[in-house]
């Protein structure tokens, strides 16, 4: 079964990512938050990085409950810089609490993240294949970082869109591959 080359077939963990998750939509907030943490956690470092960290993320960040992460104090900061099975980089351990605090505002002010980003894709897919960023990822961006959130480039923001379904990019050689007449 032929799947998108970037997928390493030797670690279960990328390909079941790649099978299961990887360009589904799904438009769950909780989801959306931790996805949008791994992904601001992944700036220079490898997606499989991350991924073969995911589980130590999700225990450390508390399953990622927005609710609590809004209300991590230093005590906690300093748990998270020791935690020797996750990427211990102050600022992006930082960055996250404070991204979980602007998310909460999105959904106080949109009724949820979700109804946010569809303001942006109106509730379209995208289908396109060996782009980086677009001019979705690059309005996106744009506006979180106005809002205040950090580690959220176009680059960030076009991998988060895809790992969430509304960019769809599995390649044409891959089984999962679909275009927009699919």
């Amino acid at each position: 079964m032929e799947r998108c080359k970037w997928c390493k077939l030797n670690n279960p963990i990328y390909v079941a990512y790649h099978d299961l998750e990887w360009g589904v939509l799904r438009l769950d907030d909780p989801y959306l938050l931790e996805m949008l943490i791994l992904e601001s956690f992944q700036a220079g470092l490898s997606w499989e990085c991350i991924l073969n960290k995911r589980l130590d993320f999700q225990k450390a960040y508390d399953f990622f409950d927005l609710d609590q992460i809004i209300h991590y104090d230093e005590q906690k900061i300093q748990e998270l810089l020791f935690h020797s099975k996750i990427i211990r980089n102050r600022l992006k351990i930082y960055a996250s609490i404070q991204n979980a605090k602007i998310f909460k505002q999105i959904q106080n002010e949109f009724g949820s993240f979700s109804n946010y980003l569809l303001t942006f894709t109106k509730n379209q897919i995208f289908y396109e294949i060996g782009n980086v960023t677009n001019i979705l990822s690059d309005n996106l961006s744009a506006d979180l970082k106005k809002r205040g959130m950090k580690f959220v480039g176009s680059t960030i923001i076009y991998s988060f869109l895809q790992a969430i379904g509304i960019i769809y990019s599995h390649e044409k050689d891959c089984y999962l591959y679909q275009n927009k007449s699919n």
